[in-house]
Order: structure tokens, then sequence, then C-alpha cells
């Protein structure tokens, strides 16, 4: 299992990271079997998006830490050093660009982009 995570450097600049989730398996909701399952992260608010199709977003740093699950649709998101990813149903998007130059996101399906996210501070 793995996200997309979007973080600035020192400098400002955007990029992206592939991470890699680590799994452990332990009884997880006992007296339930054991499952494999990743170290818990805190969480402050979840909230849910909508996009329509043709959105298209300025340049922008996120607010805050935050994790997005992709439940429909699919955006592209721009790293100001220029590599983009494509995140689409089930891709888990990571943004920690909090300063800086930021990315830039727009709609490229056909239908709604619909998302969850997680804020983490």
């Amino acid at each position: 299992m793995r996200f997309h995570k979007l973080y600035a450097d020192d400098e400002g600049e955007s990029h992206w990271d592939t991470v890699d989730v680590a799994l452990e398996e332990r009884s997880f909701a006992p007296p339930a079997k054991a499952i494999e399952i990743s170290e818990p992260e805190p969480a402050k608010q979840t909230l849910f998006l909508r996009l329509p199709p043709g959105w298209d977003e300025p340049i922008h740093p996120t607010p805050v830490a935050q994790k997005l699950v992709c439940l429909a649709g699919s955006i592209r998101v721009t790293a100001s050093d220029g590599e983009f990813r494509d995140i689409g149903p089930g891709d888990v998007w990571h943004m920690e660009d909090k300063h800086g130059k930021g990315h830039h996101t727009m709609v490229i399906s056909d239908e709604d982009f619909l998302s969850v996210i997680v804020q983490l501070e």
C-alpha cells in the first residue's frame, strides 16, 4: 500500500514522493482475527469535497497538512517543479506543501471529483 506525498523543500519548491505504508499484523478489534494495519495517525477533522468537471484552481500551497482520498473522478495535480500526478478513485494524496510556490489542481474527468479529506492539524 502506498500514497502520493506532495511537500515543499526549504526553497519553497514543491515536489512529489511516493510513500510505502508499513503494515503489521496485529489484533485490532478483538476477538476478531489479527489483520494487517498501519500505525495510527492523529487527525483533527474530516471533510467531504466535490469539484465539477473542468474545475481549474489557481496555484496555491495547502492550508494544513492533510490527506485526500479520491472516491470518484480524477484530478491532475502539478507540483511547482513541473511533475504532475493524476489522482483517481482509490488514490491517496498527502499534502504537506504548506509554504512556498504550492501546486496547481484541475479536474480532468468528465464526472465530478469526489473525495474525503482528513486534516491532520
